[in-house]
């Protein structure tokens, strides 16, 4: 793994070239930096200047190798690249209130944005009146949409909001796509249908993901669950509740990070549909040392009451904050090898999973 700390403002959203040899990420302000990275160094190469809102979402299109952003000054640009300079172009939400997240679809012949107005929007590109156009979603969203995925087939897109839901809505345009065939999830495509919606969570829905195999969607909420609805299994809900862990995003495949520092790892068994915490990341000091007795935490405790340096505590993991980011580095979510994560502090850390194997396989068998 490798870590670097780019700034010492929090990182709140980043996004990846095709090839990650770049990254783009907004340290809590208005503004995008780009860095790119030559042999073990990053560059800060290019930042871009056009929100007036603190921008809220990121996400780079690999193969257009375009850019989109959105921000609490409610709108949404896409980036191009023309003479080594990011030229923006104003996307209007037609809405009162922030916009909160945002992703391109995997034929990136459209993107969806979520917003505070209890509304998605799904973008296309008109060519005849060469500008950006939107349709609304809104069945019902009760609370803020604070995330989002998209289904393989370009059309079904995953939604988790502040109303405590998660769902998933048909996209389909008939105007720059195909029907779609028929999926696990069901075969009614009509825009805007809702296709699930789960009723398990009591916390916000803060990240969405579908499976690889296209037939899962998992989420994670501020209430310290993990769940995962299988549509082969009719919907089922399988969750695991993780004690004192907030999870403050979910991945693309097995891992999640949280307000404790480190990536975590969640299993699925599909026979026997459950869903089990293996273990933590990147706490090698805490799992060599031998466990307390409470007289001995007690006593501790008090010595550091009358102790002179108790402002002087830092923290084992790599990552010094809360990780607000997770995402597939390289071999998507079928074979990741490497994923990404960032942070409140700052900070990036690429995680390489072999590297990771040794120490997971002892998790796992605790």
């Amino acid at each position: 793994m490798a870590f670097h700390s780019f700034l010492l403002e929090p990182i709140n959203c980043h996004a990846w070239n095709k090839n990650g040899t770049m990254i783009a990420f907004c340290p809590n302000s208005h503004d995008v930096h780009i860095y790119k990275k030559d042999l073990a160094k990053w560059t800060k190469i290019n930042e871009v200047k056009e929100h007036n809102g603190q921008v809220t979402g990121i996400d780079w299109a690999p193969e257009s190798n375009h850019i989109v952003t959105c921000g609490t000054e409610r709108n949404a640009y896409v980036w191009t690249l023309r003479n080594n300079v990011w030229k923006p172009t104003l996307v209007i939400l037609r809405i009162n209130r922030a916009a909160r997240s945002v992703k391109w679809s995997p034929k990136e012949n459209k993107f969806a944005v979520g917003s505070d107005s209890r509304l998605i929007f799904i973008c296309y590109f008109e060519q005849e009146n060469d500008w950006w156009v939107c349709k609304h979603i809104k069945k019902t969203i009760r609370s803020t949409v604070l995330s989002l995925d998209w289904h393989p087939n370009n059309v079904l897109l995953a939604a988790g909001s502040s109303d405590f839901k998660s769902r998933i809505f048909s996209s389909y345009i008939k105007e720059v796509e195909e029907r779609p065939a028929p999926t696990p999830w069901g075969s009614k495509m009509l825009f805007g249908e809702l296709i699930f919606e789960s009723n398990t969570s009591c916390g916000w829905v803060l990240s969405v993901s579908f499976s690889h195999r296209e037939d899962r969607m998992a989420w994670a909420s501020h209430d310290s669950c993990i769940c995962i609805a299988d549509a082969t299994k009719n919907t089922r809900v399988t969750t695991c509740h993780v004690p004192l862990l907030a999870s403050a995003a979910l991945p693309v495949a097995d891992w999640a990070p949280g307000h404790d520092c480190y990536p975590m790892l969640f299993t699925y068994d599909e026979a026997q549909g459950s869903l089990r915490f293996g273990g933590k990341l990147d706490v090698p000091k805490q799992s060599s040392q031998r466990s307390m007795t409470a007289r001995e935490k007690f006593q501790n405790l008090g010595k550091k009451a009358n102790s002179d340096t108790t402002n002087n505590t830092s923290l084992d993991s790599l990552h010094k904050n809360s990780i607000s980011q997770i995402s597939v580095l390289s071999g998507g979510k079928a074979r990741c090898t490497k994923f990404c994560t960032t942070g409140m502090d700052g900070g990036m850390c690429n995680w390489e999973v072999k590297s990771l194997e040794a120490s997971l396989k002892d998790l796992k068998t605790k």
